[in-house]
């Protein structure tokens, strides 16, 4: 994992040692990170993973119960209303009042976000194809989302949370939010932080990536960084057994079978490429790791270890399509 930033003047969140329950549920357990200003942040993991938790604590729905919460430098409980109007927010939820039209629905934005630039919501209107007239009960889901990105950004958020923005929508509606996202960092330099499944939609527009399972933060780092810092390992065994068995690399994770071949994720270090495999494994391959392999590969090893070590790498083979099916 790594480090976290600790240049608190250059962040627009900084979360400390942050844990909440429900009931008897570990909602998060010691969540700490940094997210860099004027980057887009993925947030990755399965669903009930902690993420719409840790959202809705940057948003100061949820009051901390240990640790620390910084959004733009201000408590998102004690300055709740400052907070507020410097953040965009865009969920999964389609919770727009249908009974408005796009018109109702900008001016009511108007007129509680100070900063709101209504050329700029006219522009994205035009962008999106919505007629200010149209009653946002009548367009699709694809179009309300449209119509509550809007509303997200057309005050020029500092800080932009979009919690599985895409999710149940057409491939158009997702890069229409997608195009706002690259528009909103690169030409205003703004932050947005982008939890997903989606893999291929956080690879494609984020800085940063950190992976959450369980509640814990269990990878952090810059996606450019994967890698330099990991790669995959295909292996066969020499003899004809195809029962399971234990990864035969100590410090290897993310161990499953597809078919005759096992595959396992390792740090890349000086002396990896020097490791002799037992009998009877074989490496057949060395692969580049995508964030794709490195999600399945961390959430894998939780899952199928059975308890939260991170890297413990002894666990038995489980299939691919297992975990595919969970972020699809």
């Amino acid at each position: 994992m790594s480090e976290t930033r600790n240049d608190t003047t250059s962040q627009a969140v900084v979360v400390k040692g942050l844990t909440q329950r429900f009931g008897e549920t570990l909602a998060l357990d010691d969540v700490s990170l940094s997210i860099p200003q004027g980057s887009v942040f993925g947030l990755l993991g399965l669903n009930g993973a902690g993420k719409t938790t840790l959202l809705r604590h940057l948003l100061g729905l949820h009051q901390p119960r240990i640790g620390e919460v910084s959004v733009l430098g201000c408590s998102p409980i004690k300055d709740r209303e400052q907070v507020m109007r410097r953040i965009g927010y865009l969920s999964e939820e389609d919770s727009l009042p249908t009974w408005m039209r796009v018109r109702d629905l900008t001016s009511f934005c108007q007129s509680i976000y100070p900063r709101w630039d209504e050329a700029y919501a006219k522009e994205l209107c035009d962008w999106f194809e919505l007629s200010p007239d149209t009653k946002l009960r009548s367009l699709s889901k694809g179009g309300r989302a449209r119509a509550g990105l809007i509303a997200a950004i057309a005050h020029r958020p500092d800080l932009l949370i979009l919690d599985e923005p895409g999710s149940g929508l057409d491939p158009i509606a997702r890069d229409d939010i997608l195009q706002a996202i690259i528009r909103t960092v690169s030409v205003e330099g703004r932050t947005v932080i982008f939890s997903s499944h989606l893999l291929e939609e956080v690879s494609r527009v984020c800085d940063d990536v950190a992976i959450v399972h369980r509640g814990r933060l269990i990878e952090s780092l810059p996606i450019r960084e994967i890698d330099q810092r990991y790669e995959e390992w295909i292996l066969r065994r020499t003899d004809s057994s195809g029962e399971q068995a234990a990864c035969p690399v100590s410090d290897a994770f993310g161990w499953h079978q597809e078919d005759r071949e096992w595959s396992m994720v390792l740090p890349k270090s000086s002396h990896a490429q020097s490791i002799r495999l037992p009998d009877p494994w074989q490496r057949i391959e060395t692969r580049h790791v995508t964030l794709k392999r490195l999600f399945e590969a961390r959430v894998r090893t939780q899952r199928s270890s059975g308890r939260d070590a991170l890297g413990s790498g002894q666990e038995g083979p489980e299939s691919a399509s297992e975990l595919s099916e969970s972020l699809s």
